[in-house]
């Protein structure tokens, strides 16, 4: 009866998020509608009558709805606090930059762009203390669930310590193996408001989530490899009896068409808009120490064709004299420019070239050295799954992941990734990436005594 109370609780944390949501998204509209209205209606060649004007007010709030919803800013339960802020000004930002170009086709003229920003600076200062009041509220109703963790044979001390990482979240009270036996576990899961499978044998783990979809218990699994390629699969109606569909392909030829095309594009115009940036960090480069600007090495893409990738260099001239490994944390190797381009991902600017060439796509799993990836293989074989799509500038490890996350977890990741490919997810992760440029974790370097993210020395 307590876990039926809880799943009708559930319910209601829903209602209030959406709530929450529809209250933004009323003032968000309104400060447009003012604008709109005050500053822009009047004043443009041949003014729109009264169903024009709601269209024009309805297609921002359409706009920033999209921005919001593909930044996750909508997940008040669901993130950290600085998560949500950060998707929420992000968001914004780039709805007064539509709105902005839209008010200006729509006068045929430039329009004076300070109402429009100024009203995105009033929407910024409104989130902020409305998010913090309603994940306050939220988590004064909603405290940290008690959770247990079953696990196989060996207890899953990095989960755990992970999900530790939000104890506004999660409360993690237990942990137990599954060898047990059912007959002291049910009794025990009962106890909790959630458990979290880990590392369990496909026979037992199905035998507990039966019992929890019975019980009506909160279940997280971490999946396996065969979990995610099933994530994608069609469910086939032709007979009586269910069949899922796993083509196993990687992108269909009409998705690669698109998505090179869209690459082409965009290049093009990162190219252009990031120039100077990259005229100055060749320059500051170059003066620090007089040694190459440019740090080129060959990485693996699609099917295991090389390639070389082009970066930035942010080390010093000799940092591998002692053969390659992934940057360390507080590595003595990274320049002074090296931190500050590292730290903004700036090092990263002239991939946009291999890009535009062909050799990579601006999201897909990230290139590995042909040597650390053949590591890589011998302990995971799966991870050859990552090459059925073009390496990227950015992806679902670089996004979800951190620079030190294991191979496993970025094999998880980057197949979820190819698995659910789309043209709409491409473009939610690069407005993602702008996120972690502001979180410090994702570029935390792998610890000293490691030649690669999880084989020490």
């Amino acid at each position: 009866m307590e876990n039926k109370s809880n799943t009708k609780k559930e319910q209601y944390k829903h209602l209030l998020n959406f709530v929450a949501n529809i209250v933004t998204l009323l003032v968000e509209g309104g400060l447009f509608a003012y604008i709109w209205y005050e500053y822009y209606s009047n004043v443009i060649f041949m003014p729109f009558f009264r169903r024009g004007n709601w269209a024009v007010v309805g297609f921002y709030v359409l706009i920033i709805f999209c921005f919001t919803k593909m930044l996750n800013g909508y997940k008040i339960g669901y993130l950290r606090l600085q998560d949500i802020f950060l998707s929420h000004v992000l968001a914004i930002f780039l709805a007064a930059v539509m709105a902005y170009l839209e008010i200006c086709m729509i006068g045929r003229d430039y329009m004076k762009p300070e109402p429009i920003f100024a009203m995105a600076g009033i929407e910024v200062l409104f989130i902020l203390p409305w998010v913090f009041l309603v994940r306050k509220f939220y988590a004064w109703l909603y405290p940290p669930r008690k959770m247990l963790v079953i696990y196989g044979h060996y207890s899953p001390t990095g989960l755990i310590d992970k999900i530790n990482t939000r104890k506004d979240k999660y409360n993690i009270c237990a942990s137990v193996s599954y060898t047990i036996g059912y007959e002291k576990l049910y009794p025990l899961i009962l106890e909790y408001e959630a458990v979290v499978l880990c590392d369990i044998p496909a026979d037992a783990r199905n035998q507990i989530e039966k019992y929890c979809y019975q019980m009506s218990v909160r279940t997280y699994v971490t999946p396996k490899i065969s979990d995610i390629i099933l994530t994608a699969a069609d469910n086939i109606h032709l007979f009586d009896t269910p069949l899922l569909l796993t083509r196993n392909q990687g992108l269909t030829i009409d998705q690669r068409f698109f998505k090179r095309a869209f690459d082409i594009l965009l290049s093009l115009i990162a190219i252009v808009l990031a120039s100077p940036f990259m005229l100055i960090i060749a320059l500051l480069i170059k003066l620090y120490d007089k040694g190459p600007v440019f740090y080129k090495q060959e990485r693996l893409t699609r099917d295991g064709k090389t390639f070389m990738i082009i970066k930035f260099r942010s080390m010093g001239m000799d940092s591998e004299k002692d053969g390659a490994r992934l940057a360390m944390k507080e590595d003595k190797r990274v320049t002074p420019v090296g931190k500050v381009i590292r730290r903004i991902h700036f090092d990263e600017l002239p991939q946009i070239f291999n890009i535009l060439k062909g050799d990579m796509s601006f999201v897909g799993p990230r290139p590995e050295r042909r040597e650390i990836h053949d590591q890589y293989v011998e302990r995971i074989p799966e991870f050859d799954f990552r090459l059925k799509v073009k390496a990227g500038l950015t992806g679902y490890a670089q996004v979800y992941g951190k620079y030190n996350t294991t191979p496993y977890d970025k094999l998880k990741l980057d197949l979820t990734y190819i698995e659910n490919y789309s043209l709409l997810l491409d473009i939610k992760m690069m407005l993602l990436t702008f996120k972690v440029l502001f979180q410090k974790e994702n570029t935390e370097g792998v610890d000293v005594d490691q030649i690669t993210a999880d084989y020490h020395e």
